[in-house]
């Protein structure tokens, strides 16, 4: 049984998007000019690719978007029912179903918004020799509406800022994914329009970078940019921290105009599976200890513990049980 205390202790919203993840070639990233490490925004020459992608390689179905990710591993890592809660928008389709489905196996207690005029967001996740690039077609993961918040069942949340004021005037600790270097360029107002009541940023290096260069900062150094995004004007009293993922490069975490930095679990070249969904699990496992109120230090451990087992598999997929002490 669930502890009481542990009961919706950690909900989150985002863009739910179905994963197709395939092993693609190099042929096939030129055709669609996809670039490797990267994450874009669908635009009309990407339109194909997702039934190309059905067509020609084997693919997998995966419920994904990075707050989803990150809900999952950290339901997984918690291993207590009850614990997780996820809100966001589908389509009425088969991929929506599927998204449902795979969500409700994984322990979440989702709660989508289902847009009958929209097909579900999709993510085409190209993976070559174990690295992976990210086409987000966000369709109905965009048209999330402020009634199904208002639901008295949902009560979320009208939108981020609704959730953002709430959290505020309850002394609850509320995060932010930077989630992917076009949320920075194209969701810049929104992004900026709440990061006033964020007391976690998490961000990779990539994103961080943008979200410097997007604000005319002139700084490609991470720990820079970490304190800096720490510095940025708050609405509450506790002090924001910011914590940059770096690939196989450690983990920098800025808190107070001080930036410590964490070595990640180095992994041999051929136990690489598949990078996508690692800056997501590690924001999972950092969330799991830090709803029982564990240490930043335990709380970038466990990070990089779930980050460590989902780049040794497929897709943002994990065992049965964690192996985290």
């Amino acid at each position: 049984m669930a502890s009481p205390s542990y009961d919706g202790i950690l909900l989150g919203m985002g863009n739910p998007l179905l994963d197709i993840s395939a092993v693609v070639d190099d042929e096939f990233l030129q055709k669609y000019d996809i670039k490797l490490n990267n994450a874009i925004l669908a635009e009309d020459k990407h339109k194909s690719m997702y039934d190309e992608m059905s067509n020609k390689f084997n693919v997998e179905y995966i419920a994904g978007g990075a707050t989803q990710n990150s809900i999952k591993v950290a339901q997984w890592m918690l291993q207590i029912p009850g614990a997780t809660s996820y809100i966001g928008c589908i389509g009425k389709d088969k991929y929506g179903e599927e998204m449902k489905k795979n969500s409700t196996a994984a322990g979440v207690n989702v709660h989508y918004y289902e847009d009958e005029n929209t097909p579900t967001g999709t993510c085409a996740v190209c993976v070559v020799g174990g690295e992976r690039s990210l086409v987000a077609n966000l369709a109905a993961a965009n048209c999330y509406k402020s009634e199904h918040l208002k639901r008295p069942e949902n009560w979320a949340l009208d939108s981020i800022q609704l959730v953002a004021e709430h959290a505020a005037a309850n002394n609850k600790v509320f995060t932010m994914n930077l989630s992917a270097p076009f949320i920075c360029e194209f969701f810049k107002d929104p992004q900026e329009k709440a990061l006033p009541y964020v007391d976690i940023v998490f961000g990779n290096e990539t994103e961080a970078r943008t979200f410097s260069k997007v604000h005319g900062w002139e700084t490609d150094n991470v720990e820079e940019i970490a304190k800096k995004i720490c510095e940025w004007p708050k609405v509450t009293g506790r002090k924001r921290i910011t914590v940059i993922t770096q690939g196989a490069d450690p983990v920098c975490v800025a808190e107070d105009g001080k930036v410590q930095l964490f070595p990640v679990i180095l992994l041999p070249k051929e136990k690489l599976v598949d990078t996508n969904g690692a800056g997501d699990a590690f924001v999972g496992g950092f969330l799991s200890q830090l709803v029982q109120e564990k240490p930043i230090a335990e709380c970038v451990r466990a990070g990089c513990y779930a980050a460590n087992v989902i780049i040794q598999r497929s897709g943002c997929t994990y065992p049965e049980k964690p192996d985290f002490h």
